[in-house]
């Protein structure tokens, strides 16, 4: 597996730039952002679970992500909806994201627990392209910062997303 470096950028700490190199046919590395079974065994930060991953993968189209940690003070669950603003298959996904109830109700900070400043919803996007060693993937998250837990879960996912392309070469 040619994982290469992860690479950080952040612009002033307004959002979030991941930058990796995967050995993998880039219509593979689609497929896990894109096919709910795929997304569901590599997304979220380690320890994670996806129980629930609904992606209607068109522009307009609806997601939902429900996400479940263990805590100190036991289990949470935490639920993830926004809609598909761009798919450009294989090579760009945009879509946004906000904490929502688990029928995809989008939260408001406060409601879902986080700061009052943090935004009610943030966009994702995902651009692919195929270098002579497999797929170049440009992750920005804006409304992410870079130092944010966030930014640490995204960082964490992706690396469960290398071991998992690795296992889909191999099989």
């Amino acid at each position: 597996m040619n994982d290469s470096e992860t690479t950080d950028r952040s612009d002033a700490g307004r959002h979030l730039v991941l930058e990796r190199t995967f050995d993998a046919p880039i219509q593979l590395v689609w497929a896990m952002w894109t096919d709910p079974h795929h997304f569901r065994a590599w997304y979220g930060p380690a320890g994670a679970t996806i129980p629930v991953a609904s992606m209607d993968v068109r522009v307009g189209g609806r997601r939902l992500v429900g996400m479940e940690m263990q805590t100190p003070d036991g289990p949470v669950r935490m639920w993830f909806a926004g809609e598909y603003v761009a798919v450009e298959a294989p090579h760009r996904l945009v879509y946004t994201e906000a904490m929502a109830d688990e029928q995809g109700n989008a939260l408001t900070p406060d409601r879902s627990g986080m700061p009052a400043d943090q935004l009610a919803e943030t966009t994702v996007t995902v651009e692919l392209t195929e270098v002579a060693d497999g797929t170049r993937l440009v992750l920005t998250h804006v409304g992410v910062p870079a130092d944010s837990p966030g930014a640490t879960g995204w960082t964490m996912a992706l690396d469960e997303l290398t071991l998992r392309l690795a296992e889909a070469e191999r099989s």
